[in-house]
């Protein structure tokens, strides 16, 4: 057995320290990284679906009718979906005309995403990534 020690001279022990210094940092480390990794990924989608809506309104502009419109960006987003990171079956296309401009909706929507793995524990914005782009028809 240890021989018991003074009071003072427990304040001034060290051992054990940085485990108790540890445990009470850890859990906010661990949490940041999370946030981190799980933004990082809402990001990530976010960029790739406005990427998609752009070049699907890119696409859309070569088509002489609102029909021939549609499905030529419906075609790009199924492209550009095909060997990529999204799955089309979870991207939905608006296509609308107004005045001068054509405008593509895309949707895709992230149930399941291992990026909302940690929705519990931190606050994602919702599931569905929705952006848009518009371009206007004709010339100048």
């Amino acid at each position: 057995m240890q021989p018991r020690r003074a009071p003072q001279s427990l304040r001034r022990d060290q051992r054990g320290a940085a485990a108790v210094e540890f445990a009470l940092i850890t859990p906010l480390f661990v949490a940041l990284l999370m946030g981190i990794i799980s933004y990082g990924g809402y990001f990530w989608l976010g960029h790739t679906v406005q990427q998609m809506a752009n070049d699907a309104a890119r696409a859309s502009i070569a088509g002489l009718t609102d029909a021939e419109r549609e499905a030529l960006a419906r075609e790009s987003i199924a492209a550009a979906s095909a060997g990529g990171p999204l799955p089309i079956e979870r991207l939905t296309v608006a296509v609308e005309r107004a005045g001068g401009y054509v405008t593509v909706r895309a949707t895709y929507d992230a149930q399941g995403s291992i990026f909302w793995a940690f929705d519990k524990l931190i606050p994602m914005p919702p599931r569905a990534v929705a952006r848009s782009a518009s371009i206007r028809m004709g010339g100048f």
